[in-house]
């Protein structure tokens, strides 16, 4: 979406400059029209290079936002004016980006705009789903209740996301230096070690012909596998990019055997808690539903989420579409069925979340704990075949002496 650049005098009178994102010059006006700004110039706005660079460092991240979330309902459950919440947000922030998005919010909402409008002009910041669940307390007169509820889910969420990355980091780690080290070893040092036994007359091992081999071919090429490597990566990340390519790339994230277990607990515990929270929010079902898909973050369940929703127009069971789709765990269709036949469907689907973060904790910390053994036999039959290669023919050339 388009960024405009703004500088206008406020209905108090105050000079204020900033920025507003909009889909045409028209739609920029309409909004700060709408609060109450006397426009003195708009033009577009395309940050350069360094402002670029600048802005991709100081990103608003996720832990930002439970922060935030936790805060404006701490200060809101204390009858703190919410614009002076806002601003107190804003100064407190660390984050520049940030920062300047919560003093435009301010000012908006100061002006009259309501909360929810004012969140749904920064959506580089703010989900559909957080700006959503704002306008739903804001509808029920609950922004208090929802706010708090929103600030719990959201620490919950990232908790089980900081949870995964944390015990995967140490194998990722380990496996992308024996990759750099070994590529290194294979392309410039053994080559050197390996140059006294191709002139020397004696029979060599097999496992040294092996190690004479993979070494010349790394040695000889090591520009063009590096080349290789960059061009399949590049290539990979513009197929991601692409609507087939990522939904081929989503698809294929659930069915890969181990991980695609664990990844599809995620998006199960990503669906289930986001419907909990917008139902609780009093978002009716079918909207919660589209707002789900896009929280997701996988296009094998938004696919299989908007069938879901067809279901529902239709007058079916929020369950059939889940029932007809394989990647879908038995338990989760069977407890959404208990929750629609019962009234209870927000009750079970936390229940379902719960149950199945415990699973990817347990699933992760499981394989973290199969991978480092893995990882140590791997490495010590590397070195193994690496030391017998070079250690059996300096024997053999010294017996031969």
């Amino acid at each position: 979406m388009p960024t405009f650049k703004y500088r206008c005098r406020t209905p108090g009178g105050r000079l204020q400059a900033g920025f507003v994102d909009a889909g045409t010059v028209d739609d920029a006006v309409a909004a700060l029209t709408e609060r109450g700004f006397e426009i003195l110039i708009l033009e577009p706005y395309t940050p350069n290079a360094a402002e670029r660079s600048l802005s991709f460092f100081n990103r608003v991240k996720s832990k930002d936002l439970v922060v935030l979330s936790r805060t404006l309902s701490v200060m809101m459950s204390a009858s703190v004016p919410l614009v002076e919440a806002l601003k107190n947000i804003a100064y407190q922030t660390k984050n520049p980006n940030l920062k300047q998005v919560m003093i435009d919010i301010a000012t908006e909402v100061e002006s009259g705009a309501r909360l929810s409008d004012a969140l749904e002009r920064h959506p580089k910041v703010f989900s559909g789903f957080f700006v959503n669940m704002i306008r739903s307390g804001e509808t029920s007169g609950q922004l208090e209740e929802v706010l708090e509820y929103l600030a719990d889910q959201q620490e919950k969420d990232f908790d089980l996301t900081s949870r995964i990355r944390g015990a995967m980091m140490y194998p990722a780690f380990i496996v992308v230096a024996l990759i750099v080290v070994g590529f290194i070893m294979m392309s410039f040092v053994i080559p050197k070690l390996l140059e006294i036994f191709s002139d020397s007359n004696i029979e060599l091992p097999l496992t040294t012909r092996i190690l004479i081999a993979v070494s010349g071919f790394f040695s000889h090429n090591w520009a063009l596998i590096l080349l290789g490597g960059i061009g399949i990566g590049v290539t990979l990340v513009i197929l991601h990019r692409t609507p087939r390519g990522r939904q081929l790339w989503d698809e294929l994230k659930i069915r890969i055997p181990i991980f695609g277990g664990i990844y599809n607990r995620i998006y199960v515990v990503r669906f289930a808690r986001s419907l909990s929270t917008l139902i609780h929010g009093g978002v009716d079902q079918v909207g919660a539903l589209e707002i789900a898909s896009s929280v997701v973050g996988n296009e094998a369940w938004k696919k299989l989420i908007f069938e879901t929703i067809r279901e529902v127009n239709e007058g079916n069971s929020i369950t059939t579409a889940f029932a007809r789709t394989k990647f879908v765990p038995t338990m989760v269709t069977q407890m959404l069925s208990v929750g629609e036949e019962t009234g209870r469907l927000q009750e079970v689907l936390d229940r379902v979340a719960d149950f199945f973060r415990r699973e990817v904790d347990s699933l992760v910390g499981g394989l973290v704990s199969l991978i480092e053994p893995i990882i140590i036999v791997i490495l010590g039959a590397a070195v193994g075949m690496m030391v017998s290669a070079v250690l059996l023919p300096m024997y053999q050339m010294t017996n031969a002496v």
